[in-house]
């Protein structure tokens, strides 16, 4: 395979990794907020600047769950390759899932920067 093909399948590998995050309830429940961050975003219509960060974080978001999605899955492997009990892996998969709640509770408070005046201006 020539270098140039390489380069491209490398993206065909990636989509197909997040395809398939998206098997996991998690990334779901994800996928499921960004879709009414997007609407509301729209409805609301965001700024340029505000979208940048709006996307930044749904980015960051979305990269630390098929993050710890991955460490999860290689726990599981290594765990029952080597048939260790469950606690074996257990630091490791709370390490992973804490670095998804830090990210997700900013993006929320970010969000809620974002989207709490607008909201206020319509109650007004």
């Amino acid at each position: 395979m020539n270098k140039y093909k390489k380069f491209l399948m490398g993206f065909v590998y990636a989509g197909i990794g997040l395809v398939d995050g998206f098997s996991e309830r998690n990334m779901k429940f994800h996928g499921m907020v960004t879709v009414f961050v997007l609407f509301f975003g729209w409805v609301f219509n965001l700024s340029a600047n505000e979208w940048m960060i709006i996307l930044i974080l749904i980015g960051m978001v979305w990269s630390a769950e098929l993050a710890n999605s991955s460490i999860e899955a290689l726990s599981n492997l290594v765990r029952d390759t080597e048939k260790f009990s469950y606690l074996a892996t257990k630091k490791i998969r709370d390490l992973a899932a804490g670095s998804v709640l830090i990210v997700a509770i900013i993006s929320v408070i970010i969000g809620l920067f974002i989207f709490m005046p607008k909201i206020l201006v319509l109650l007004i």
